[in-house]
């Protein structure tokens, strides 16, 4: 049985003519966690937003493989669809869109595309209820709008809830520690751990090695000028925070 969901052969992308990723290859497997470390302007943010769709990046070579499907034919929408999530290192605000409508839109947009019927009112009040729980987010932020006015503690909460909804089969991690607290970092983290399963997987992608105490990464990977220079266990999480990143 084929155990690969996302396989990056020699990726190569930027944005406005300027080359960023320069032959990024990368196997994930199902039941794996993978962090993704490196210097500001290494790549790694370049790396989610290729895989997320984003339009102002262009690919110019390699091919992303996701559950056996060529990733970059398909839209942003049908990559949400078919199971990818991105967590954004700074989330946008979406003023005058309650966070109970976004997410009825996003999870029976979902649901559509899998040939299923939408959640009847009541159904989905209890999911939210039950996940916003889970991520230990108040009731009352259900009737704010889509991040406004939200500390970036509440941000990173909203949006690891918005993925506890989608229950995306490969999670991405943008940054998802910067501007946390400790608290916060280990909320959000405790929400990660939880929807793991050996059916899923995610990247992390962290300049630092405090998130990666709360979740702790199968592979690590270093990104530099564009390419992973080097993969090993998460021992190499000490070796980065020990030498720097000139030394690996």
């Amino acid at each position: 049985m084929n155990d690969i969901l996302l396989e990056i052969k020699g990726l190569k992308a930027g944005i406005e003519g300027k080359e960023i990723l320069r032959g990024v290859d990368l196997t994930i497997r199902k039941g794996e966690i993978h962090a993704i470390m490196g210097p500001n302007g290494a790549g790694k943010s370049t790396l989610s937003a290729v895989l997320a769709g984003k339009e102002n990046f262009t690919v110019t070579g390699g091919s992303i493989k996701f559950l056996g499907q060529d990733l970059l034919e398909m839209s942003p929408e049908e990559r949400s669809w078919a199971g990818i999530f991105l967590s954004f290192q700074y989330p946008v605000e979406i003023p005058g869109v309650s966070i109970t409508n976004f997410m009825k839109t996003a999870v029976n947009s979902h649901r559509k595309a899998k040939g299923l019927e939408e959640l009847k009112a009541g159904e989905f009040l209890k999911l939210m209820k039950e996940k916003m729980a889970f991520v230990q987010m108040k009731p009352e932020f259900s009737k704010r709008e889509v991040n406004v006015g939200f500390s970036g503690g509440e941000k990173k909460r909203n949006e690891i809830f918005q993925m506890a909804m989608l229950d995306p089969v490969l999670s991405i991690l943008d940054e998802t520690d910067s501007g946390l607290d400790v608290d916060a970092l280990r909320i959000v983290a405790s929400g990660v751990n939880a929807l793991h399963t050996p059916e899923k997987a995610a990247i992390v992608i962290t300049h630092y090695q405090r998130l990666l105490d709360y979740i702790v990464p199968d592979v690590v990977h270093v990104l530099k000028d564009g390419q992973i220079v080097k993969t090993a266990g998460r021992e190499l999480v000490a070796q980065i925070e020990d030498k720097g990143y000139d030394n690996i």
